[in-house]
This record gives structure tokens, sequence and C-alpha cells, in this order.
């Protein structure tokens, strides 16, 4: 199934991926600014299902005609397209709070927050499957906290109180819920065995679907209080989406990968959103944050150094 040619390579492909992820999120910024958050998520995955869907088709009107084999797309049964329709619901719920998050934080907050993603997910091991941690991962955790707190503390010197912000509330929700969407990636590709192609031709056509109901909403209520502006950035959000997530569920896929090195190695997205931020809108304290960043990179690889 997976017979794709980039067996082996998945750490590489881990790293292509998070570079194209790092891109994506500061596309996502630039659409954002001063535009209306719900439409601008609402286009920018229909540009990405406006791809997939036309490959859909015509696998389905004539399988033996397509000629690229990393792209095919297998038959599903029922549960398989729930269990995709569970992942598109589970993305989406993270977005929804993420991308108001971005809308009103600094990106040298929001993108080393979002770094955190591992740490959650050993919380919600410890939580709900009564995994214990090593000592080499609680010191990681420990150390992510610690460079948490001190974000905390910069964020006070422009008016972001991490205990009582929304923003930062929006955004930590938009974390954890994405921890929870990596975990079901591992399961979708490595227990219920379906390939990367077929997993994101699914998830970007079902994506729109899920979306939709916002939309509408937001049409009919607050249309005239929350423009939308057409931007190219929209479109990209989804087209830059599609590449990393490509690159990424291919790595997943890899008999010999291991998501515990995949989720902080993705991570490193964050150096990208990090200068990119500073470079683009001139972010308060890059000194300080730079300190906190590698702060809970360091956590990260500690984390996961004996996973």
């Amino acid at each position: 199934m997976f017979e794709n040619g980039f067996e082996g390579y998945w750490i590489g492909l881990t790293l292509v991926s998070a570079f194209f992820l790092g891109c994506y999120d500061l596309c996502k910024k630039s659409a954002l600014q001063g535009n209306a958050t719900i439409p601008t998520l609402f286009f920018s995955v229909l540009a990405g299902a406006a791809i997939w869907a036309p490959l859909a088709i015509w696998q389905y009107l004539s399988f033996e005609s397509f000629p690229f084999d990393f792209l095919r797309i297998d038959a599903l049964s029922w549960k398989e397209h729930g269990l995709l329709f569970v992942k598109s619901s589970i993305v989406s719920a993270s977005w929804l709070f993420g991308y108001v998050a971005v809308k009103h934080l600094p990106l040298t907050i929001t993108g080393p927050v979002r770094s955190t993603s591992p740490l959650w997910t050993i919380l919600i091991a410890l939580t709900i499957l009564g995994e214990r941690p090593s000592l080499t991962q609680g010191l990681g955790a420990g150390l992510i906290l610690l460079s948490f707190y001190a974000f905390s503390l910069v964020g006070k010197l422009e008016g972001i109180h991490f205990h009582k912000d929304r923003w930062i509330a929006f955004l930590m929700a938009a974390t954890v819920i994405g921890a929870c969407s990596g975990a079901y990636d591992k399961y979708l590709m490595q227990t219920v065995r379906l390939a990367p192609s077929t997993v994101q031709c699914w998830f970007s056509i079902y994506l729109p679907i899920v979306i939709a109901p916002f939309y509408v909403h937001w049409a009919l209520r607050h249309r005239k209080q929350k423009p939308f502006e057409w931007r190219w950035s929209v479109p990209m959000i989804g087209w830059l989406l599609l590449l990393a997530d490509w690159v990424y569920f291919t790595a997943v896929a890899q008999p010999d990968a291991l998501i515990s090195v995949i989720s902080p190695l993705r991570r490193t997205s964050t150096v990208i959103v990090f200068l990119g931020g500073y470079w683009m809108y001139r972010d308060k304290n890059p000194g300080w944050k730079a300190l906190c960043l590698i702060g809970m990179l360091i956590g990260v690889w500690v984390l996961k150094m004996d996973s």
C-alpha cells in the first residue's frame, strides 16, 4: 500500500513537512489580518478540496487510467469514511480555535505555544491511557512548562495575561485538540492501514462540509459586521497545508516511522513562524521570546529522547 519510493526517508520528509507547515502558518496570519475568520477558514479548506475532488472523480470513473501511483485513492468502507469524517471534525475544531487565536495574538507567541503539543500528548497518555513517563520525559515536560511560564511573563510586557486572556485559552484549546489529532493520524495509518493519499483526499473533502454550517451562520448573521476580503493568501493556506500534510502523512505511513520522533521534529516549523513573525510584523521583544522558544524546543527533544 505504501510502496511509493520514500521508505527510510521519514525523518527527511518530516523536515520538509515542517518547512511547508511554517509557511502555512505565516500565510494564515497574512490572510487573517483585518479579515473575517470563518470565511477565511472555509475558503482555504475549499481550495484544498478543489485539488483532491477532481482526482477522486477521475479515479472513481476510470481508476486504471489514473497515472500517478502516489496519489491513488483506495476504495473505503462506510466505517472508514466515518473514521475520516471524525478526523476532519477534530481538525476543524482545532482550526476554529486556532484561527481566532492567530488573528489576535503575535506570531512570536502563537508559534512557540503550538510547539508544546507533544507535552499535551504525554498528558493525554497519563490521564486517559494510564501511562507513566520516564525521568527523562518528566524533565522535558518540566522544561516546556518552565519555558511556557517564561512566555507568560514576556506576554505581560505586551498586555497579554496568559491566565485570563481568552485568545490564549483559544490557542491552548487548539493545541490540545491538535495533539489528539496527531495520535489519531497514527491510528488511521498504522492500525487501520489507510494510505496517506486516501486519508488526505477524504479528509480534505470532508473539511468544507464540517465547516459549512459555521460559514452559513456567518453569511446570515455577521457578514456586514465582520466583512470578508478576498486575498490570494486565503487559497494559499489550503494549498500549503496540502503539501505539508501530504509529506507528513507519507512520513507517518512508513513502517519504521516513530510518531514520538515525528511529532517534535515537525515542531521545528515554529522556527520559521518565529522568524517570519518578527521579519514581517516586527513583533515585540524578539530576544526574550527567542530564549523561551529555545527552551521549549529543547524540552520537546528531551521529552522524546527515550521514546
